[in-house]
Order: C-alpha cells, then sequence, then structure tokens
C-alpha cells in the first residue's frame, strides 16, 4: 500500500472510530449546590398564575387557536424553571379578558395564593389574529399592572404559538431579570424521512420541520449566531466536507471546505470563524477559517485524532474539544491559537464538549468507568472550569450524548439513546425538570440550541 494510501487509510479508521463515539457515583443533592447556572440558587420563586384567554370573536378558528395559546403559554413559564406555577386545578375559574374585568383578590387567596398573574383575551377576525395580554401583581391593589402588551398576526397554529412564546418571553424577562429563549428553535439530525438529515424544531419540540436533503448522511448541525446559516458536517461523492444550508434562501449554498475527511464545524460567537476537524494533514487536527471558508489555519499538531471543537462564547480566546492523543479521548481547552493546553478530565471516555453561554461551564458526554468488564453508562456532566469541579446530571437512564447549551446558560438539550432508539430530551442545567421534545418517526439526534 503506498503512502498516500496508508494515509487516506488511516485518516478514516481515525474518522470512523469518533463517529462511534459520537454515535455510542451518584452525587448527592449537595453536591450540586456549587452550580451556579441561574438555578438552584435557593431563593423563593415567584408564585405565577396563568389564567386561560377569553376569546372576543365567534369566528370558527378562535377556539383551536386559542387552545393552542393558553397550551403554549403555560408551559413556556413552566418550563423557564424560575416559577412556582399555580396549576389550572387550583387557579380560579376564570377568564378576566381585561384589567376591568379581574378581581385580584380571587387570585391572591386560597388555594391560588399567586403573586402574579397573567391573562387577556384573543379574537380572530378577517383572517387576522389579536392577542391582549396582562401581566398584574396580584398583592398590589393599588397599582398592580406590570405589563400589557398586544399581538397581531395571520391566524394559524404556528402564529398564535409563536406570539405565546413572545408574550413568555416578556413575562420572564420582566420578572426573571433574564432574557427567555422561548423563541429559539433546535437543529438536529433525524432519520425520519429515511436518511440522516438536518431538522429544525422549536424550543419546546413542536413545530419540527425538515431542512436539508442531501440523500446521504448529514451530522452535526451548528446555526450560526444571527440564525442565518446553519454548518453541517455532509457526506458526498468526495468524502466527509462542511455544507452549509441559508436559512434565509432554504436551500444549501457553496462553501468552500477543506479536502480531506473534514468534521464537527462550530461557530464563534461573533459569526467571525468556524472551527473544525481535519484530516488534509492525514491525522484529523483541529482548524480555524472565517465564516466564509477562507483563511484556513491549523491550531493542534499532535499524533492523535482532534475533533469536536467549540469556542468560548464569552470571550472567543478558547477553545475546547476532543482529543486522543492520550489513548482513549478526553476534553481539553486551548487557547485559540493553539497554545495553553490543559486536559480537563481525568480518565474514563469522555466527548462531545459544550462551552456555556456564560463562559464558565463546560458540559460533556463521559462514561467514567470505561473497559472491558467495568460497569457504568454515558451521561451528561457539567464542570465549572476555573475549580474543574464536576457533577453528573443524568443517572443511568440511556446512553446520553451530545449536550448542548440554551443562550441564557440555564438549559441544556441532550440525546439520549436506549434500545438502539435516541431521541432528544432538554433539561435545567443542575439536571432537574428533564422532558422528551422529540417523538417517534425514527431516531433524533446531535442537537443544537440556537443562539438568540
Amino acid at each position: 500500500m503506498n503512502s498516500g494510501r496508508r494515509q487516506s487509510f488511516f485518516s478514516l479508521r481515525c474518522f470512523l472510530f469518533f463517529v462511534a463515539i459520537l454515535t455510542f457515583s451518584d452525587l448527592c443533592a449537595q453536591s450540586q449546590d456549587w452550580v451556579r447556572t441561574g438555578t438552584n440558587l435557593g431563593a423563593a420563586k415567584i408564585r405565577l398564575a396563568v389564567a386561560n384567554f377569553k376569546p372576543t370573536t365567534t369566528d370558527p378558528e378562535t377556539g383551536e387557536l386559542k387552545n393552542a395559546f393558553d397550551t403554549t403559554l403555560f408551559n413556556d413559564l413552566s418550563n423557564a424553571g424560575i416559577f412556582d406555577m399555580v396549576s389550572k386545578s387550583m387557579a380560579p375559574p376564570l377568564m378576566p379578558g381585561s384589567p376591568q374585568e379581574i378581581n385580584l383578590a380571587q387570585w391572591s387567596a386560597a388555594p391560588s395564593n399567586a403573586d402574579m398573574v397573567a391573562f387577556g383575551a384573543i379574537g380572530v377576525n378577517s383572517g387576522k389574529v389579536t392577542v391582549l395580554g396582562y401581566l398584574f401583581d396580584a398583592k398590589n391593589q393599588q397599582s398592580p399592572q406590570i405589563l400589557g402588551k398586544q399581538y397581531s398576526d395571520n391566524a394559524n397554529v404556528n402564529n398564535v404559538r409563536n406570539i405565546a412564546h413572545r408574550f413568555a418571553d416578556e413575562i420572564i424577562t420582566r420578572l426573571g431579570g433574564i432574557a427567555g429563549i422561548c423563541e429559539t428553535k433546535i437543529y438536529y439530525v433525524s432519520t425520519r424521512s429515511g436518511n440522516k438529515e438536518i431538522w429544525v424544531m422549536d424550543y419546546d419540540g413542536e413545530n419540527a420541520h425538515q431542512l436539508t436533503h442531501l440523500g446521504t448522511i448529514a451530522l452535526s448541525p451548528r446555526v450560526s449566531p444571527d440564525n442565518s446559516r446553519v454548518a453541517f458536517s455532509g457526506l458526498g461523492k468526495n468524502g466527509w466536507s462542511i455544507k452549509m444550508y441559508s436559512l434565509l434562501l432554504n436551500r444549501l449554498v457553496s462553501f468552500p471546505s477543506p479536502g480531506g475527511t473534514t468534521v464537527s464545524p462550530a461557530w464563534s460567537s461573533d459569526g467571525s470563524k468556524l472551527a473544525l476537524s481535519t484530516s488534509i494533514t492525514g491525522d484529523p487536527e483541529i482548524y480555524t477559517m472565517s465564516g466564509d471558508g477562507t483563511g484556513l489555519h491549523r491550531v493542534t499538531a499532535f499524533h492523535g485524532p482532534d475533533v469536536s471543537p467549540v469556542w468560548n462564547p464569552k470571550t472567543n480566546a478558547q477553545i475546547a474539544w476532543v482529543s486522543g492523543r492520550t489513548g482513549l479521548p478526553q476534553i481539553y481547552i486551548m487557547d485559540a491559537d493553539g497554545a495553553n493546553v490543559q486536559r480537563m478530565t481525568d480518565g474514563g471516555y469522555a466527548t462531545s464538549p459544550a462551552w456555556s453561554p456564560n463562559g464558565q461551564f463546560l458540559a460533556f458526554a463521559w462514561n467514567r468507568k470505561y473497559g472491558p468488564g467495568a460497569p457504568g453508562g454515558q451521561d451528561i456532566y457539567i464542570m465549572d472550569i476555573a475549580s474543574r469541579r464536576w457533577t453528573q446530571l443524568t443517572h443511568d437512564s440511556g446512553r446520553c450524548d451530545f449536550p448542548s447549551w440554551s443562550p441564557d446558560s440555564r438549559h441544556i438539550v441532550f440525546q439520549r439513546e436506549d434500545g438502539g432508539h435516541s431521541e432528544i430530551w432538554t433539561m435545567l442545567a443542575d439536571g432537574t425538570e428533564q422532558h422528551q421534545l422529540s417523538h417517534g418517526g425514527g431516531s433524533n439526534s446531535m442537537p443544537n440550541w440556537s443562539w438568540k
């Protein structure tokens, strides 16, 4: 076998080894107290009630759209993780549609005991839906109004859900002091059309639809910070390369991917650069390039595969990645120019790093007991970078992989595989409130949360 073919074979073997990675001591509650992600801070939660919105028109679409709005708004505020939600069964069976119609004493009294009440009205007229939304302080009879918003759009379920998302984000921002994530998207890989293609869904798992139609294999979607493009790894006639899908044009656009086996793209938070792994020198290494595909620059130079780079989104001055330079894959961080290499994990089998938007944490998949005959499982962990203290977020609930942070650094989406079938799940960043987002229709994997 000549040297060129040997290099190609070695590159392919390394790539397939890490594709296998990508597709393959419980702590007590007190051990998670150090995690400061905006969850588990010990502060009393605001008790929030959400009234069903009052229908104001008799248009036949009003009922369906009202139900979609009511359900979405309540779920959005529940998912935020910062409120003590009043269950619908404990709320007064009322639908106040305006400030003149609400009796705050009914909502602040037992059994609701609400601190805040969200309420309003919805109507459909001539193909347009109009929503009036209010947030009142139930304990302040003199000056109760916190928010008053009006929204209007074409009358369909998706638009009504988007209005509910916007109103929920307004409430979360006003009461929680953080930007809401209800209007964000999750990009992922699904086989429901027969091949591994890139799909997108709302942050809550609704409105799923297919983006790419390669007809081969598409992996590792990464949406740009301005939500205009999705970079991903695609298999074509010349092997694996970085491909680019325009969300503005709704189609693939040309992109000058390097030669060799090129995989795992990742955007810097300003959208100016991509990091990726390519085997153009024979050994998979980490490179960076401009967002337009020019200016390829090699960052790592060490024997052993280097894959799955992610930027520190707070500074764009550091990169975390997976390296097999010491044998089994481990998580490392380095300066963006390749200096100051630090190994972060201390053994086992660690993959899929994800850097939190606030720059403080790494989430990753880790099988700490990996090895012949050793009991253990692959779970999601979180590590405080400064102290290197880590905690386990998932526990023996299937093989978990590919964590990705929400833009508020308070939620994590991830892949969970059980019985050879994978689905997308979400949780708060302290490991609580785990919920399945995707349901059936093939395997769903490799989620990536949009920046905003």
